[in-house]
């Protein structure tokens, strides 16, 4: 069977084989995926929602305190002829003009929003011709201020949040090392939970893959658009590719065993299943990617 499908793709970290490792990422259904989308065509922009300074140490837990830098925060827009998937919010716009009123004292002891005017989620859609009701799904990584903070402008979209992750969020206290900022997530909007990895449209193109570790319910997007289009939005289950290259975790985490696993298993999806890893704030990949109104993957 002839299969027509027309994606934008960077190359970049391909590998071969197929994929292994702690989490089992859905490579069983591609088959049947890539001949139920004969003729589909599927986008994927990416979008910058935000710039973070922190130190450096706090992503790489190996290195020695003191070192600032500045990190993009990333979100995804997917286009599939089923509807439009958003990734990740980003920052809340009101972060970069009243950082302690919207993040909070002791946050902002650890790190500054460098956000410049436009690097926030709805001025970011804008650039594609779309607003907040174009979306359809919302997928949450997980619940940190920098990945949620623009929630509250979808009002109309199902978010697709995994399920320890959220219960864990609107229970503050209950799992140590995790208290995200209910400021950020908790509005009335229609809440889907999920138990694992998730066909977000019924054909094996955009699937969310649960990678827990840096959270309790932390997940990661697949995107398989044809034979050479398949890439994989990390997100925090892997800051940086000197995370990968090197096998070191950060410091901000819930569970490093659990991460380690996340780890390896998306470390066999870039090196033996050929995908395209996109890391969660790396600045020197960032630098790589084209810009929306651009396709990029």
């Amino acid at each position: 069977m002839t299969v027509t499908v027309i994606a934008h793709f960077r190359a970049g970290e391909i590998g071969s084989a197929s994929a292994a490792g702690g989490v089992m990422l859905g490579c069983d259904r591609i088959g049947a995926g890539n001949r139920e989308r004969e003729g589909t065509v599927i986008h994927v922009y990416a979008l910058c929602t935000g710039r973070i300074e922190l130190d450096r140490a706090s992503m790489l837990s190996d290195l020695a305190p003191g070192q600032p830098w500045t990190v993009p925060v990333l979100s995804f827009l997917v286009d599939h002829p089923r509807g439009r998937l958003l990734f990740d919010t980003g920052v809340h716009c009101q972060a970069r003009v009243d950082p302690v009123g919207r993040l909070g004292p002791e946050r902002v002891k650890r790190l500054t929003v460098k956000s410049e005017a436009g690097d926030d989620v709805i001025p970011q859609l804008a650039r594609l011709g779309l607003g907040p009701g174009d979306v359809r799904y919302v997928a949450n990584s997980h619940l940190h201020f920098d990945h949620c903070g623009g929630n509250e402008f979808f009002p109309r979209a199902t978010f697709l949040v995994q399920r320890p992750e959220l219960e864990a969020a609107r229970r503050p206290g209950f799992v140590p090392s995790y208290s995200p900022s209910p400021i950020d997530f908790d509005h009335p909007l229609d809440y889907r939970m999920l138990d694992g990895e998730h066909d977000v449209f019924g054909d094996g193109a955009v699937v969310l893959l649960p990678t827990y570790g840096h959270t309790p319910g932390h997940q990661s997007l697949q995107v398989r658009a044809g034979k050479d289009a398949h890439v994989v939005c990390a997100s925090d289950a892997c800051y940086t590719r000197e995370n990968m290259d090197r096998d070191v975790l950060p410091n901000i985490l819930w569970n490093p065993s659990v991460m380690r696993d996340s780890l390896a298993a998306l470390r066999a999806l870039r090196d033996r299943a050929g995908a395209t890893l996109v890391y969660g704030h790396d600045p020197a990949q960032w630098e790589t990617i084209p810009r929306a109104p651009a396709p990029v993957i």
